[in-house]
């Protein structure tokens, strides 16, 4: 009796051993798609998405969300079916294989875009995935809100000319009648010197998707401060950049 002892805990201990190292393949996508617009992809420079054992804190998984921006018509202009797909083979995404052998409660975190560093936001959420039930399809899908604005500037006479390139986060053009129409869109520009507002103007559409422009009075020669403002208030999408400007005497 005494001679069996070993070797049946040594059977029970492979057992235990041998089933605590099953781990099981899951897949999973990750996608990035733009507030009231498509996915976020290569024209934007891609977003990086890092996945981690919410709970322990351990990486599982990183890499760059890549691809187009997918099809217009079945985001945008079709009536959007419940449990119907958004995407498209070519549309931008992360693939990633994790290794589970237990349930695990992961989190993701994505910046971008990353073409566009003045727009770049960071976008965190977490999720429940268990061994072996992939995440496919759409993905897991993390909406990023907001505009990109890339203003410049120009002295000429007495005033300044603002213009300002203003698209959604996925590089969507915002155009008069377009998909995203340009009406809806409020987009100023403010002079500061210091916190004290020097002159300000609403921009206009300028004729050619996604740019907008006005003129301001010239200040004295000094340092400034140029705030540009654009936002969608039936979305809330809003964009803001500040860049410093300085005028020779």
């Amino acid at each position: 009796m005494m001679s069996r002892l070993p070797t049946a805990l040594g059977a029970l201990l492979a057992v235990a051993i041998s089933g605590a190292a099953q781990a099981e393949p899951t897949q999973i996508v990750v996608r990035a798609i733009s507030k009231d617009a498509k996915f976020i992809g290569d024209s934007m420079g891609g977003v990086r998405v890092t996945l981690t054992d919410a709970r322990s804190g351990r990486e599982l998984a990183s890499g760059l969300i890549s691809g187009g921006t997918g099809d217009t018509g079945r985001i945008i202009v079709a009536p959007r079916v419940r449990g119907a797909a958004l995407s498209t083979p070519e549309a931008a995404a992360f693939r990633a294989t994790l290794d589970l052998d237990h349930p695990t409660l992961l989190k993701a975190q994505a910046v971008g875009p990353l073409g566009k560093p003045g727009a770049q936001i960071t976008v965190t959420s977490m999720m429940w995935l268990l061994p072996g039930q992939p995440v496919a399809g759409d993905g897991w899908l993390l909406e990023f809100p907001g505009l990109v604005v890339e203003p410049t500037w120009t002295s000429q006479g007495n005033g300044l000319r603002i213009d300002a390139k203003v698209t959604l986060m996925c590089g969507c053009p915002i155009e008069p009648g377009g998909h995203w129409d340009a009406a809806k869109y409020d987009v100023r520009a403010t002079l500061l010197d210091g916190d004290k507002t020097v002159a300000a103007t609403k921009l206009s559409y300028a004729g050619k998707p996604s740019t907008f422009a006005g003129d301001l009075p010239k200040p004295k020669a000094g340092a400034y401060r140029l705030l540009v403002t654009a936002t969608n208030a039936d979305t809330g999408n809003t964009g803001v950049v500040e860049q410093s400007l300085s005028l020779a005497r």
